[in-house]
């Protein structure tokens, strides 16, 4: 009998969670085994429920009460160290070039457009495949990376510790330096190193500028919708 690939998804979209369900529901091996809406329920679920894949949006909120994207560049490199089996795969809105590429460099597995119905309607092989160590992108996901490795000119601007950084501080914007420090598990001289060249290589003199500029060129997370259950309620 061949293994079961279990998947989680992390979204705050209901209707995307539920086309995800209903396209996985049909693909023999796969199950979806949780779905959350918020980037801090991620750990207690994949401790709770072990997981083989994670299907990651890029701008999902961090928690109910704190709105700000939850930070994959730094989530995404310590869930690979924890948990060596699971294998992420993001799905995003965002064709950003150097987005896709700092989510592949911190050890996503692929990025796929919510734009790409081939793929999304292929979703349950791409799984299979990406559970047993392959990777994959949409046409126009692997065309843009494609650029970034031909071009220079955004290669060296963060690097993927500074990224990680400039994350965290956009997930909580008024963290003090010590608090980001220890969530990293470092000094705060090297988290107020690392932001120091970071400002320094944005041009701009602030925590909340570097976040605005770097969202702004695609290096970071964009800022989350508000999920569809807060929507409703307005």
């Amino acid at each position: 009998m061949d293994k079961l690939i279990r998947v989680t998804i992390l979204d705050d979209h209901q209707s995307i969670v539920d086309g995800y369900r209903f396209r996985l529901g049909q693909t023999q091996q796969v199950e979806v085994i949780d779905a959350i809406m918020f980037g801090e329920d991620l750990e207690p679920s994949l401790e709770n429920h072990p997981a083989d894949v994670l299907l990651l949006d890029v701008s999902v909120p961090t928690s109910r009460e704190n709105p700000n994207p939850y930070p994959i560049l730094y989530a995404i490199p310590q869930l690979v160290q924890k948990h060596p089996s699971l294998n992420i795969l993001v799905i995003s809105m965002f064709a950003e070039r150097a987005l896709i590429r700092s989510v592949v460099e911190a050890g996503a597995s692929g990025y796929i457009l919510k734009e790409d119905a081939e793929t999304i309607r292929d979703l349950g092989d791409i799984i299979k495949s990406v559970a047993v160590g392959g990777r994959y992108f949409s046409k126009k996901a692997h065309q843009l990376y494609s650029d970034y490795l031909s071009k220079s000119e955004d290669k060296d601007l963060l690097t993927n510790r500074q990224r990680e950084a400039l994350s965290l501080a956009a997930a909580y914007p008024d963290a003090t330096t010590t608090a980001l420090a220890q969530k990293m598990n470092i000094g705060d001289s090297t988290i107020r190193n690392l932001l120091t060249n970071v400002y320094m290589k944005l041009d701009v003199h602030t925590r909340a500028a570097a976040i605005a500029k770097a969202r702004k060129m695609g290096l970071i997370a964009p800022e989350p919708e508000k999920p569809e259950t807060e929507k409703m309620h307005e």
